[in-house]
């Protein structure tokens, strides 16, 4: 398998992981644009970290954490 290629099963998880990250976000009351702020990124971070398509960077998990006000294991439990 090359290295960029991820088994289905990653990809799966990947994307489960960003619904939460949209669930916990909207039950915060946030948008992309607000979350994105408080967390130090920008919108097409958020975005493409909600549909899955990153492997996003453990930094920007913490951030988007605390943005949320939960921990990294409430972040990516499923």
């Amino acid at each position: 398998m090359p290295p960029t290629e991820q088994p289905e099963w990653v990809l799966t998880q990947r994307r489960a992981i960003g619904v939460h990250i949209r669930e916990l976000r909207r039950a915060a009351r946030l948008s992309q644009e607000r979350l994105a702020e408080l967390s130090g990124t920008d919108r097409q971070t958020i975005n493409r970290i909600e549909q899955g398509h990153v492997a996003t960077r453990i930094d920007t998990l913490l951030r988007i954490a605390a943005a949320l006000d939960v921990t990294i294991a409430d972040l990516v439990t499923t």
